[in-house]
């Protein structure tokens, strides 16, 4: 039964139609004769229909096992065929045992067919032969060779058999193409009439038949015969006879085009928008996700933007798997999967482009965010958390670098780039500003006095600008400004080092990682953990920032000034990595013109003039110790709190060195800096003088107000002092190692030094001041400052005031030096020393009593100087008066009054009484007194010069020597006392009994003229008296 349907190519015994690859079989050739009569036509209809199912077992192309193509129609390929390597029997079936589908697949199976034309013999043996060893494969070829040869000698034996049949044949097929390819279709009939041997074959049949109309342009010669070329003969000019029909089947093509076009091709379209319009239903979410992330990256949601990528990542991942199981498989794909996975690609494309655009955004911001400490920027709550916003995205969306990482990395660069760039760009502002005050004129010290007088001042109300110039307030705050600028905790570079040590010890730890993402499906849980190898290298960073900050505040105080200042003559670009300071100072930046800097106007180097400011970048020259001390005290608490929050940080804590280096730094910035203040100490000591304004103090009219300025300076000088020293202002956390130590031996010891040289330079000065010759155009205590504005202005008198004294007169500049003097001594100078050891804890029993003895050594000279002229005349006056020869009255004349050199003693003593009450009644008894022994001794020393005196002399002598003593008995003082009683003794030794009992006798008369004497002069010597204080009243 298989050979039957075999051979009628059938698929069933029953048949219930006619088969439809029978409607396409060629036609023989008597089915091309037209018929002319009907029933001619229905008997060749039944004939056709056996024929054509007969066919098979006729048709010369027939093969056995041979398949249809397209058209129904067999081809010479058949469906299976044996191994030509003689391995197997069927090669269909040894592929089926593959798994391979080359029953549906019919372009497959003919790749392994050795009969088609698509035969690949790599792919053959890789499948069919893909376990054959190569011995199994010599085999097989000798094999396929034995076959070929069989064929081979088939054909010989056929083609020796049958040569003559072959001439023929081969003959009639050249005569006949030479014919169709030369001649016309009638040319061609013609000459097949007149062949001997013609066996007219069914293509030069049809390609008679096929003639179309139109002789052709050019002539050729058969049988010696010019005859025409038909258009449709086998040329290649005429493409082998088809050139006719193929213009025609353009033209009905063209036709058919314009006519059916339009409405095949609409309903094409609709069949194309309908299937669009359900894949976009179906597949409506995927179509949106490229949108919706775009928007989401424009509107910064990034929350949405996370949960749209995760949707687009399973939607793609959805479609991969898809497609990896269909490959695996080797199932064909419908088009809604086909549709799926192209869709599904491109969306993939289009949000992969996006995301990694908003990758390297996202990297390139958080390479340059910096967060910003709250306490200088109210908004920075919100800077600060940026980042943490953009590792979260980062994470979320996956990446292979570890953001982490990165932005520290990135945090830690900046930061050593803003330290070495703010560092060197405030010492060359620092040292311009410096220049141009060295260049100024240096300060008279009645300018430096004026400022010295305001310690007084603003030392309670705390005001600053009256300590010293504009110029120099200024570049201490620029100092400072500077400093706080590096080591403040609280908007300084120092807060940003802390900060990115505390932030770092976080992601350490992991504390920060708490709150960021694993991402999808967990992939970035990997870049929660720093390596061992990133810790060690930002513990490592991290101290290398620290000792680059403390490196560069170190060399600013301890280093000598620098000489390059070409940073701020050609500035670098600025660039989001560019540092900047808050009081950065570049080029035109600064409104104030000192403190920029024009290229062509470089302020030159410092004349070294041999000032002790010339070695420190730090100080500004000619300061005095007064604004040294006020803001360097201030400075040293910035340095000291700094170490403090530094040795605070647990990883520094447990370096090696780090506590000591900080320690080093402390203390290395405090000698600098106390060296500098106690320098500008001692300058200022040397003008002391010149805190003396010759005006009485409100409080006490007996002296001026040096005493008060010089109180009000040293104390202040010692207040800042200890400060310094002992830093005891510096804020220290609990728990963080003790950096700021106590000041070593050595600097107190020159604190000490400092001190008792202040005090010695200022009495030195004073001394001077009251010694010196003044002429009257001399202004030299003429400067005064106002306390309020910090201005000088001048404030010589051009009047006497009820506070001002005459300070041309050497007198009363000595008068009121003496009693400054007595003040310093017993109140000022013990007060300071008091406040000196309280302040330092130092005692200065030794240093006490070498400056006490020093006051009263610079108080017995002062004295002596002033005392010396009015005692050179008392000496004089009695000298002369006792040493006179009518000084001895006559004999037997008893003397009734006193000699005129008492009256010239007693009215040069009223002289220097009435000088010294009206400028300083407290020294008045101890001029007076002290002049009453010179008076005495002079007297003493006179009377002991006269050899032997009679009664009248006796007389005589006791009735000066009494007159004066009774005169100035307010002041006589125990050695005077002594003097007299000496006085009397030598003048008894000096007489004989005679004159001493006469003398007695004569007393009672001698005290009565005594007392008239004394009733007479009581107006001119009425100073001497002491005065009576006014009875209080009953009310």
């Amino acid at each position: 039964m298989d050979a039957v349907l075999h051979h009628y190519n059938l698929k069933t015994l029953f048949p219930v139609e006619w088969p439809q690859d029978k409607d396409h079989s060629e036609s023989s050739d008597d089915e091309d004769i037209h018929l002319h009569s009907k029933g001619q036509r229905k008997r060749q209809s039944k004939q056709k229909q056996l024929k054509v199912l007969n066919r098979a077992s006729s048709d010369r192309r027939s093969v056995p096992g041979a398949e249809k193509g397209s058209d129904g129609v067999e081809t010479l390929v058949q469906r299976d065929e044996p191994d030509p390597l003689g391995a197997v029997d069927s090669v269909v079936r040894a592929l089926k045992s593959k798994g391979l589908p080359v029953d549906e697949n019919a372009k497959l199976r003919n790749r392994f067919l050795l009969t088609s034309t698509t035969f690949s013999p790599a792919l053959y043996l890789s499948q069919v032969h893909s376990t054959a060893s190569i011995q199994s494969l010599q085999t097989g070829a000798e094999y396929l060779s034995r076959s070929i040869d069989q064929k081979s000698a088939s054909l010989k034996v056929l083609v020796e058999s049958n040569f003559e049949m072959f001439v023929r044949a081969k003959s009639v097929i050249d005569t006949v193409y030479e014919e169709m390819k030369q001649t016309s279709s009638q040319a061609a009939r013609n000459s097949q009439a007149q062949a001997h041997t013609r066996q007219t074959s069914r293509g030069s049949f049809i390609t008679h038949a096929r003639g179309v109309s139109g002789g052709g342009s050019s002539s050729i010669a058969v049988n010696g015969k010019t005859e025409p070329r038909h258009k449709n003969a086998l040329t290649k000019e005429d493409e082998y006879g088809v050139s006719g029909v193929k213009s025609h089947l353009i033209e009905a093509a063209t036709k058919a085009d314009e006519i059916w076009g339009p409405a095949l091709g609409g309903r094409e379209r609709e069949e194309g928008l309908k299937s669009i319009l359900s894949s976009l239903d179906k597949y409506k979410g995927i179509y949106e996700v490229g949108g919706t992330i775009a928007d989401c990256i424009k509107r910064k949601d990034y929350e949405n933007l996370v949960e749209e990528y995760a949707r687009a990542r399973n939607c793609w991942e959805d479609a991969n798997k898809l497609s990896q199981r269909l490959s695996n498989s080797q199932e064909p794909l419908s088009d809604l999967e086909v549709h799926q996975i192209i869709v599904s690609g491109k969306m993939w494309i289009d949000v992969e482009e996006q995301i990694e655009g908003f990758k390297r955004d996202v990297w390139r911001r958080l390479a340059g965010v910096q967060p910003t400490l709250r306490s200088t920027n109210p908004s920075a709550g919100q800077q600060s958390e940026e980042h943490m916003e953009l590792i979260s995205i980062l994470l979320e969306l996956g990446v292979s670098d570890n953001p982490i990482w990165v932005w520290l990395l990135s945090r830690y660069d900046h930061l050593r780039n803003k330290i070495n760039g703010s560092a060197e760009r405030l010492k060359v502002e620092i040292e311009i500003f410096r220049r141009r005050l060295t260049n100024k004129p240096k300060p008279a010290p009645q300018v430096i006095a004026a400022h010295l007088r305001a310690a007084g001042f603003t030392g309670t109300s705390g005001r600053t600008a009256a300590l010293d110039s504009l110029e120099v307030i200024e570049f201490w705050e620029a100092v400072y400004s500077s400093v706080n600028t590096l080591l403040a905790s609280q908007g300084g570079i120092l807060g940003e080092v802390i900060d990115f040590w505390e932030t770092t010890e976080a992601f350490i730890e992991g504390k920060h990682q708490r709150a960021l993402p694993v991402g999808i499906n967990g992939e970035s849980q990997k870049h929660h953990r720093l390596s061992t190898d990133g810790v060690r290298d930002l513990k490592n960073g991290g101290m290398e920032l620290v000792n680059m900050l403390r490196d560069h505040v170190y060399s600013f105080f301890t280093d000598a000034p620098i000489e390059d200042i070409s940073l701020l003559v050609s500035p670098m670009p600025q660039t989001p990595d560019t540092p900047r300071t808050g009081n950065s100072l570049a080029l035109g930046g600064s409104a104030d013109a000192r403190r920029r800097l024009d290229p062509t106007n470089i302020p030159p180097l410092s004349p070294k003039v041999g000032e002790a400011w010339e070695g420190y970048a730090f100080w500004p020259p000619h300061a005095n110790s007064l604004s040294s001390v006020r803001y360097l005290s201030r400075i040293l608490i910035l340095v000291g709190t700094a170490a403090s929050e530094l040795a605070a940080l647990s990883s520094i804590g447990s370096a090696n060195g780090a506590v000591e280096k900080l320690r080093a730094f402390v203390s290395g910035i405090r000698e600098r800096c106390v060296g500098a203040a106690c320098a500008a100490w001692l300058k200022d000591a040397e003008v002391c003088r010149v805190l003396e304004d010759w005006t009485r103090s409100l409080e006490k009219r007996d002296m001026t107000k040096m005493p008060r300025h010089f109180m009000g300076f040293e104390g202040a000088v010692l207040a800042g002092m200890q400060k310094m020293l002992f830093i005891s202002e510096a804020k220290t956390k609990n728990g963080s190692q003790q950096v700021v130590l106590p000041p070593p031996p050595k600097l107190l010891t020159l604190v000490n030094k400092s001190f008792v040289s202040s005090l010695y330079k200022a009495l030195s000065g004073m001394v001077s001041n009251a010694q010196k010759k003044v002429l009257p155009t001399d202004n030299e205590w003429g400067p005064e400052i106002n306390s309020a504005t910090g201005a000088v202005i001048n404030m010589a008198p051009t009047m006497m005031t009820a506070h001002s004294v005459n300070a041309l007169d050497s007198d009363v500049r000595m008068i009121l030096t003496l009693a400054n003097l007595n003040v310093l001594r017993h109140s000022v100078v013990p007060a300071l020393i008091k406040m000196f050891e309280e302040l330092f804890s130092i005692q200065l029993t030794e240093e006490s009593k070498t400056v006490m003895g020093a006051l009263t050594q610079v108080d017995s000279r002062l004295f002596e100087a002033y005392i010396r002229l009015p005692v050179q005349k008392l000496t004089r006056f009695i000298q002369d008066g006792i040493g006179d020869p009518n000084w001895t009255p006559q004999p037997n004349q008893r003397p009734l009054k006193v000699r005129p050199y008492i009256y010239s003693v007693l009215l040069l003593m009223v002289r220097v009484h009435t000088q010294v009450s009206t400028t300083a009644a407290s020294l008045t008894f101890e001029v007076l007194s002290y002049l009453l022994e010179q008076c005495s001794f002079q007297l003493l020393d006179a009377l002991r010069r006269k050899s032997r005196m009679g009664f009248e002399g006796l007389i005589q002598a006791t009735l000066d020597i009494e007159f004066m003593s009774q005169t100035l008995s307010l002041y006589t003082k125990p050695k005077a006392a002594d003097l007299q009683a000496q006085i009397y003794t030598a003048l008894d030794k000096g007489t004989d009994d005679e004159s001493r009992k006469k003398l007695k006798d004569a007393l009672p008369e001698m005290n009565k003229a005594l007392k008239s004497l004394r009733e007479a002069s009581k107006a001119e010597f009425a100073c001497f008296k002491k005065e009576k204080r006014p009875e209080k009243r009953n009310p």
